[in-house]
């Protein structure tokens, strides 16, 4: 018999046949189903994260974009990424030497590690180290560190609530070398309810960081289907300082990435400009 998923606040509903796994960890609830549509589906907190027809879109996006415009990262960190699929992008790169994977959850690490193998994949890459702490308790105190910091967390509530905040992209300011770059999930700005943590998002970068731009990719399982991330850089502009013949010369296999996708991601519809506009103005 099938069952019917509701994401958030009634947004997407998604037909599923058989829920697999189901658990309370200290930190959130953890469930994962099974669809016709998507294939298995990652829930936490009633909210789909992703589905394994989909994850490839978010994880290259995250990895790929700045990896295009950062000329030669050798340490990363990942806030979250218990799944493994951030890691797994980053793996491609030869040249970099250790990804340092900040998630306090051990729970789900397992449960992805059990179902969803092709990204947590990445735990056995000699390179990736899985720190089980709070993201924003080991930023404190480090300086010049990373050369790349991928925030992968959900939603800004509940244990996830302190890597949205000032300090948090401070934290990471002060944890990047002197040409570091930061990558976040903004979020949709499509429904009303989400668009005041969009704009609070936006306003804490932009002046945290002398470069900050946003850009967008279409993501099915996402509310609206329509997801954005952050670009905050101390040194590099996420268009002008983009090197297609160098990540090309990588040759990266990638299904949602192109060099042309990257320059056409940050040009946004007019209401996401307005947006922005009015959160830097504040």
């Amino acid at each position: 018999m099938d069952m019917w998923l509701h994401t958030a606040n009634g947004q997407v509903n998604l037909r599923v046949s058989r829920q697999l796994y189901t658990v309370q960890s200290e930190y959130q609830t953890i469930e994962i189903f099974e669809s016709p549509e998507y294939g298995r589906l990652l829930v936490l907190d009633g909210d789909v994260i992703f589905s394994r027809s989909d994850e490839f879109i978010y994880n290259e996006m995250v990895v790929h974009v700045p990896m295009a415009v950062h000329p030669h990262v050798k340490k990363v960190l990942i806030i979250g990424g218990g799944d493994g699929g951030v890691a797994r992008e980053l793996t491609a790169y030869a040249d970099i030497e250790e990804i340092h994977i900040v998630e306090p959850d051990q729970v789900f690490v397992e449960a992805c590690k059990t179902y969803f193998p092709e990204t947590a994949q990445s735990f056995d890459d000699p390179r990736v180290q899985l720190i089980h702490r709070d993201g924003l308790r080991y930023l404190r105190g480090r300086q010049g560190e990373y050369d790349l910091i991928i925030s992968d967390s959900t939603d800004p509530f509940g244990h996830t609530a302190g890597l949205f905040t000032k300090e948090f992209y401070g934290s990471c300011y002060r944890a990047l070398r002197e040409d570091g770059i930061l990558v976040y999930q903004h979020g949709s700005p499509f429904f009303d309810e989400d668009e005041t943590a969009f704009r609070s998002m936006h306003r804490k970068v932009y002046h945290s960081f002398p470069i900050s731009r946003v850009y967008q990719a279409h993501i099915p399982t996402c509310p609206s289907g329509y997801w954005m991330f952050g670009f905050a850089s101390k040194q590099y502009h996420p268009v002008t300082d983009c090197n297609p013949q160098r990540w090309q010369a990588r040759n990266i296999k990638t299904w949602y990435y192109t060099t042309n996708l990257h320059r056409g991601a940050f040009m946004l519809p007019k209401y996401v400009e307005d947006l922005l506009k009015e959160a830097e103005a504040k």
